[in-house]
């Protein structure tokens, strides 16, 4: 990258936020200069050469949005072409999830169904190379755009896998892969189970509609909506999955900015979706569209709310595209609940590592009161405050040491070069214990056996988990870990407070139309 380039990358965040924050032409003229005239020094003075784009995309752009909110932000070309991708939830490739463990690529998920899952490779299987081009080195990201290529063209993919002597290789036709962030199905008779990973994808609504029909919605009595986790994404997805369990016209959520219009997004109700009760669950990890979910079915009266308060991330971030394929999202306005309530939490007397990551005050901001539709005391000031709480379980000593790591490992042992294969319904017993005992001493992974008995239950479920998704798939493996979750059990337990709520305020909206 030249200086000159350098500097239209500057002029052009700065045109593509003027609608945001006007600024005169000469201080525009003036920080340019002073941008162009430092990089100049560093280039000539510093001690090693020195790379433009690790400068610019990595230094000024990052740092100058760094001093104005924790979620403004810098992607660079490759970055911002993932996140497009993404968004589509849908490309042309081999159809599997890699990432890096012990400095190799390896396989943390075949897609049921897609090209990969179809030549065999396997959850575990470690890349040694794309098309003969040795992959040992490269990152995860380096090694899936190998992968992606055509419909219909070839890629041979090598891979090493435990037990098995001699690398194994595969030739593999790209297909088109259309990957979901949604899963549903029966949790008893009448009791649905709606999960949704994230809201990043464009076709979160439109596979909620899908997994519904095919469940039957029309024989829905209760929902169980998980939303823990989940980290958000497009502001329009959430507003359609609200909006098809609200009334038709109400509001979802509106976003307010300096420069920005206000914006008042409005549900577009299913008629199948109205009546029957759901709880709804969110964490700390519950964030942005995950938000507006819980936040608008919490001001409705719609849903119940367990769990523990939210992120609290409520600013709106709009893409600005600039040269080479770079863009900004940069922050344009906040969100706010049908009620009021400001989602965003204060960041004004923090760091962003601790905003992040530290420690939360939780409690509620009092200053900012609002009610729900049936007149309930709601509080803003930083995420959704639950109607019950249910504090996230906390991992021992032990558990932490172990991860998910040591059971992903004893997955690879377990089935070795069969192809695996569980009976429907198997649960770990004590000579499946006894091996991942074993398993743990021979990885040198201290323990001792109180760690050991104390955990049987927790190590059952983990070993399960893991080698369902080895056997079926990550859908049956994640079913088979909520059927025991206790606190969707306690969501179940709790569905009568949420038919109350429901019941209440179609009264009190009733009395209110009555009048006129």
């Amino acid at each position: 990258m030249t200086l000159a380039l350098a500097a239209m990358l500057a002029v052009a965040m700065v045109g593509s936020a003027a609608r945001v924050r006007a600024a005169s032409g000469d201080d525009m003229d003036n920080a340019v200069r002073t941008v162009t005239s430092a990089y100049a020094l560093i280039e000539k003075n510093f001690a090693d050469p020195v790379s433009s784009e690790k400068a610019i995309y990595q230094g000024a752009i990052p740092g100058m949005l760094h001093t104005l909110d924790p979620h403004s932000n810098f992607v660079d070309p490759a970055d911002y072409r993932e996140m497009q991708r993404r968004q589509r939830a849908q490309y042309f490739g081999v159809g599997m999830e890699i990432t890096t463990d012990l400095g190799h690529v390896v396989v943390m998920r075949p897609f049921h169904g897609s090209p990969a899952w179809k030549a065999d490779l396997r959850r575990g299987d470690i890349i040694e190379a794309v098309d003969d081009k040795d992959a040992s080195g490269m990152d995860s990201a380096a090694v899936a755009d190998l992968l992606r290529g055509p419909r219909g063209t070839q890629v041979k993919v090598t891979v090493k896998r435990d037990g098995a002597k001699d690398f194994i290789s595969a030739v593999v036709t790209r297909g088109e892969i259309e990957t979901s962030l949604v899963d549903a199905y029966w949790w008893k008779p009448g009791i649905a189970f709606l999960r949704i990973d994230s809201f990043e994808a464009q076709n979160v609504s439109h596979d909620i509609e899908t997994a519904m029909h095919r469940l039957g919605e029309e024989n829905v009595t209760g929902m169980i909506l998980d939303l823990r986790g989940n980290p958000g994404g497009l502001v329009n997805e959430a507003v359609s999955v609200a909006g098809r369990f609200l009334r038709d016209g109400q509001m979802v959520v509106s976003h307010h900015g300096r420069a920005e219009s206000e914006q008042v997004f409005r549900a577009k109700a299913v008629a199948a979706a109205q009546h029957y009760p759901i709880v709804v669950l969110v964490n700390r990890a519950s964030a942005s569209a995950a938000e507006i979910v819980s936040g608008a079915l919490q001001d409705h009266d719609r849903a119940w709310i367990m769990g523990e308060t939210t992120f609290g991330k409520g600013l709106v971030q709009a893409q600005f595209p600039l040269n080479e394929g770079a863009a900004l999202l940069l922050t344009i306005a906040h969100y706010y609940t049908p009620s009021g309530r400001l989602i965003q939490r204060d960041y004004s007397h923090e760091s962003f590592f601790d905003y992040y990551y530290g420690r939360r005050d939780d409690s509620q901001n009092t200053q900012d009161l609002k009610a729900t539709d049936s007149g309930r005391k709601v509080y803003g000031g930083g995420g959704i405050s639950p109607d019950e709480k249910y504090p996230s379980p906390h991992y021992d000593t032990f558990q932490r040491r172990l991860g998910y790591l040591a059971f992903f490992h004893f997955g690879n042992i377990f089935f070795g070069t069969e192809k695996p294969s569980l009976p429907s319904g198997w649960e770990p017993d004590e000579n499946t214990l006894e091996r991942f005992r074993t398993f743990l001493t021979s990885e040198k992974i201290q323990f001792t056996d109180a760690d050991f008995d104390a955990n049987r239950d927790w190590i059952k479920s983990q070993i399960r988990y893991e080698l369902y998704f080895r056997a079926f798939d990550k859908n049956t493996a994640d079913q088979a870990q909520w059927t025991d979750d206790p606190e969707v059990k306690k969501a179940i337990d709790s569905l009568p407070r949420a038919q109350s709520l429901l019941q209440q305020v179609q009264r009190v909206l009733a009395q209110r139309g009555a009048r006129g």
